[in-house]
């Protein structure tokens, strides 16, 4: 049982609920034999009297009736703890798994999403939890109430006949060896059912999410044929799947309904033997065999074709567990941090995909100054800024806040020192206010409302239909680049933190945005350690301090006025852009 509870994934509260369902199983099936032992009865006092020439028992006849609406109404409230015990229990440890994951995905390093792809996890959350979900339920319970009940009729029996037992169970070994010895075949085939649905759930969502793309270049006919192709391969693995499977139960279940015959005719043979005693001369027990035996194969038959389906169930299990043991980032939760001046000592980082991006960079921003990251695409800027938050890391060397090395810090703890403004801003479908409050939880209206002016995105909500209650659709849809990039900035401003880490925040913007979110940014980095990432260099000459990348390294460091003196790397970027302005106000 214990290793149910590690298969399955089980909280210790979900492995009791287990055990009880399974019980509860068990007193279900129990009871359902009740009825059909009336039943024998039933016939044994309507049997007696023309054997023995007596008079029909009435009395008997009218209390076996009794027995067998009172055996109903016990089955009736057994069934009832069954489906509360297996159903409801089962959803409730549903959703605990599912929010387990999305707890454990949270804590985990931005390395692990390097190697997922989205519809991957999106599958562990739901998919696989739905598999197990549907395993514990209809599956799980009632195949280990079933094995529990028959064993426990089986013995029963024994006492009666050892014999008619034995006939009655001889074709079971070999029908359960047929379905356990294909396991590997089954698992085979489930294994490449499953990556055939992945790999639907991956075209559909690239699919969707490049449908701009597909329209605006007319490539619905050759972009449709991948995801055609993917549903394809899924049909003809789920047709292999499900035929091979069901060629295994099917061959199961006909040998072991040959145990019906030899039940049959073993008791035929003692029968008319003479060696088959009880009631009426024996025809009592071989008429019990018979009708317990039609009982025992039933559920025995449904167990048969369960058993695949929890082998199928297991690489949905072996999937979920693939995420548990994954390594997540831990650190002292309550860190104290004196002062937010950030230092890199010899810092070196790689992605599992290639060589080192970050090659040995020593570099000091100090507290309450803005620093400035530039350099060539591709020279390390943002990933510079991403160690920093440690969203990974660093392969070598140590990064200090406050004195402090952050691979000693919770990732979660580090980030109430800190806010971020991406180029790429991510908003939810709901409402503004909510938007903004998600720097921080449990603001009040007033102070949503602050940083929204303070942002300059207090004019464009007042406008909306229903201002700050407004939803502004799936990633703001129904936003410009430069409103969802100041809802973004009042999320930091409202989140008030020491260090601030701003990602190419003005890039693409036309120049009113980027003149309003530039006041923005002035609000938000006062007296604040700041580091700016940006393409555009003419917005970063006056940054306190300017630190110049190339190929993961730290060639050059100054204010932007030494820069330009040095006449190195950065003064040959600017030189660059202000000849291209020039050339377009030419134009």
């Amino acid at each position: 049982m214990v290793g149910i509870k590690t298969q399955f994934g089980l909280s210790d509260e979900g492995y009791r609920d287990f055990r009880r369902a399974v019980r509860a199983v068990v007193v279900s099936n129990l009871c359902l034999f009740l009825p059909f032992i009336v039943i024998i009865q039933t016939i044994v006092a309507l049997l007696d009297p023309l054997m023995a020439g007596a008079v029909l028992d009435r009395g008997r006849l009218w209390l076996l009736l009794g027995l067998g609406l009172a055996a109903a109404v016990l089955y009736f409230f057994a069934y009832r703890g069954e489906y509360r015990k297996t159903y409801t229990v089962a959803y409730s440890e549903s959703e605990k798994i599912r929010l387990e994951v999305a707890e454990k995905i949270r804590r985990l390093p931005l390395s692990f999403f390097n190697n997922k792809d989205l519809s991957d996890l999106t599958t562990n959350m739901m998919a696989d939890c739905t598999s197990i979900e549907h395993t514990m339920s209809h599956v799980a319970p009632v195949l280990a109430g079933g094995v529990i009940t028959d064993v426990a009729v089986c013995v029963l029996l024994a006492f009666f006949d050892w014999r008619m037992a034995l006939a009655l169970f001889t074709a079971l070994p070999v029908s359960l060896g047929l379905i356990l010895g294909s396991r590997k075949l089954q698992s085979f085939f489930g294994e490449r059912h499953v990556a055939a649905k992945l790999a639907v759930s991956g075209q559909m969502q690239e699919y969707l999410e490049g449908i701009k793309v597909v329209k605006a270049f007319g490539l619905s006919g050759e972009k449709s044929q991948a995801l055609k192709r993917a549903l394809g391969t899924m049909m003809k693995e789920a047709i292999k799947f499900e035929g091979l499977t069901g060629i295994f139960i099917v061959l199961a279940s006909m040998i072991l309904q040959v145990g019906i015959g030899l039940v049959i005719l073993t008791g035929v043979i003692l029968l008319t033997g003479g060696s088959l005693t009880g009631g009426s001369l024996g025809v009592i027990p071989f008429l019990t065999f018979i009708v317990i035996s039609a009982k025992i194969y039933s559920p025995l038959i449904v167990i048969f074709t369960l058993l695949p389906e929890l082998f199928y169930m297991l690489i949905s299990t072996r999937r979920m567990r693939q995420i548990r043991r994954e390594p997540v980032m831990e650190g002292d939760v309550h860190p104290v941090l004196e002062n937010c001046s950030i230092e890199l000592k010899n810092v070196s980082f790689a992605y599992h995909t290639g060589g080192d991006v970050i090659k040995n960079i020593s570099l000091s921003i100090p507290q309450g100054k803005i620093t400035a990251l530039v350099g060539p695409s591709g020279s390390g800027k943002s990933t510079l800024s991403r160690l920093v938050a440690r969203f990974w890391d660093v392969r070598e060397g140590e990064i200090l806040i406050g004195g402090k090395n952050i691979a000693g810090i919770d990732p979660e703890a580090l980030m109430r020192y800190m806010s971020f403004v991406f180029q790429d801003v991510v908003l939810f479908n709901d409402t503004v206010k909510n938007n903004i409050r998600i720097g921080k939880e449990g603001a009040g209206d007033e102070d949503v409302y602050t940083a929204a002016k303070m942002a300059r995105c207090d004019e464009f909500i007042r406008r909306m239909p229903c201002g700050y209650d407004t939803v502004i659709g799936e990633n703001g849809s129904t936003l410009s680049g430069g409103e969802r990039q100041r809802l973004s900035i009042a999320r930091a401003i409202l989140k008030n933190a020491s260090i601030v880490l701003l990602d190419e925040a003005t890039a693409s913007l036309d120049p009113e945005n980027e003149t309003l979110i530039q006041e923005a940014i002035s609000e938000l980095v006062k007296n604040r350690t700041v580091i700016v990432i940006a393409h555009r260099l003419r917005t970063v000459l006056g940054a306190d301090r300017i630190a110049v990348l190339e190929n993961g390294r730290l060639v050059e460091q100054g204010t932007g006025d030494e820069l330009l003196a040095k006449q190195g790397l950065f003064a040959r970027l600017y030189r660059i852009q202000q000849e291209s302005l020039g050339w377009t106000a030419a134009r």
